[in-house]
């Protein structure tokens, strides 16, 4: 059906349905109601080359393409969502920076290990008081008076995967006077002094990708792990969401096909006044609608993806079609996570079934990465020229 899908991407994305099914999906459940991070299965995945699929193999990675990406990432979320999320923030937010703006020097240290699952890569944007808003952030970077390196100081918080992270790409401001423009990209090694990891956040859902803050206190890191040039950190930091939104997009839509799947299979087996579920109206109706929805945010993705790709090696941005992507996708992942508990009546806001962990890892898709809010500011911003 879609010629830009070679063999190739389908080897991957049965690779990874496989092995969401057969080494995921059991644990699930358990790792949702524990917060337990991972940490065996996300090994297995670096071995099987999904925590750096779009990095070429002289830096660890499995050498393939967005598309290949994609496909993964829709399958590892349907199994779990919180393994989507590990996944996305290794490939998306730490693996690609570190691709695009690295020195080779930076590439064969942090990148490499990351990329071949060996270590775990994690990215650090947002602080207390500063969300959407980056260039509000209070962290800082100063230079000491030798200029061997910056002496930092602060709090970042919401950071995935940072109480397991050996590495993060920090941003942080090193001219705070000239608000984004004063933002720089930094290589943080979370086994350095300086370093603490503060309380790991309760959340809602995507319970086993561990979130936390992270606080530094007089942490130097060298000059050698500035990622690009001062003040270039917001520009690195909004390209790289770029792609991390594709990720999303894809969580998401992993997410809304299992809980498709399940209210099929429920329509089909249920009975209510003498008859199939599936046979009622509404019913159908929910589920057309449903799988509209879907098709339509897998459409989106893989345009996404194909923009992306062909950016890539160039300085094209693809800000438009990722941004379409994740609130489409994300917006359906809510939308039918609601309709498949519906469908399920009691049973679906029982734990005794994975739906209402369908709908509370939706949840945050609409949030991290770009609120939707923010999404469709991007949108229009890109339609109508103005800001």
């Amino acid at each position: 059906m879609f010629p830009f899908i070679t063999d190739e991407h389908r080897m991957i994305e049965q690779a990874a349905r496989d092995f969401g099914r057969n080494s995921i999906a059991p644990i699930a459940a358990e790792h949702d109601e524990t917060g337990e991070f991972p940490l065996a299965t996300i090994r297995e995945m670096g071995q099987l080359g999904f925590m750096g699929i779009e990095v070429p193999e002289e830096y660890g990675g499995a050498g393939m393409d967005t598309m290949a990406y994609v496909l993964a990432m829709v399958e590892i979320s349907k199994a779990d969502a919180s393994h989507g999320t590990i996944m996305s923030v290794n490939n998306s937010l730490y693996a690609h920076g570190l691709l695009k703006f690295g020195t080779e020097e930076q590439k064969q240290r942090y990148l490499v290990p990351v990329a071949s699952g060996q270590k775990i890569g994690a990215y650090s944007l947002t602080e207390p008081m500063s969300g959407s808003d980056a260039g509000t952030m209070k962290s800082r970077a100063v230079l000491n008076p030798e200029g061997t390196c910056y002496v930092i100081n602060g709090r970042k918080s919401w950071v995935t995967s940072a109480p397991y992270a050996d590495f993060i790409i920090l941003f942080t401001m090193t001219q705070p006077e000239k608000k984004h423009k004063g933002v720089t990209a930094f290589i943080i090694e979370t086994d350095r002094p300086g370093f603490a990891r503060g309380k790991k956040e309760p959340k809602l859902g995507i319970r086993a990708s561990a979130t936390s803050e992270i606080l530094f206190d007089n942490y130097e890191c060298p000059v050698e792990n500035r990622l690009g040039a001062e003040g270039e950190g917001f520009k690195i930091a909004m390209t790289v969401l770029d792609a991390g939104r594709i990720g999303i997009a894809s969580q998401a839509l992993g997410i809304a096909e299992a809980a498709f799947e399940a209210s099929v299979a429920y329509a089909r087996e249920r009975e209510a006044f003498g008859q199939k579920i599936g046979e009622f109206q509404q019913i159908q109706a929910k589920l057309a609608d449903m799988k509209c929805r879907i098709d339509a945010s897998r459409l989106l993705i893989y345009q996404a993806a194909l923009a992306k790709m062909a950016a890539r090696g160039g300085s094209g941005r693809y800000s438009l079609e990722a941004s379409e992507a994740k609130l489409f996708a994300s917006e359906t992942a809510m939308w039918v996570t609601t309709q498949a508990i519906q469908i399920h009546g009691g049973m679906g806001y029982s734990k005794e079934m994975p739906l209402e962990r369908y709908f509370r890892d939706a949840k945050i898709t609409q949030i991290y990465e770009g609120t939707s809010e923010i999404q469709r500011m991007v949108i229009a911003r890109a339609l109508t020229g103005l800001r």
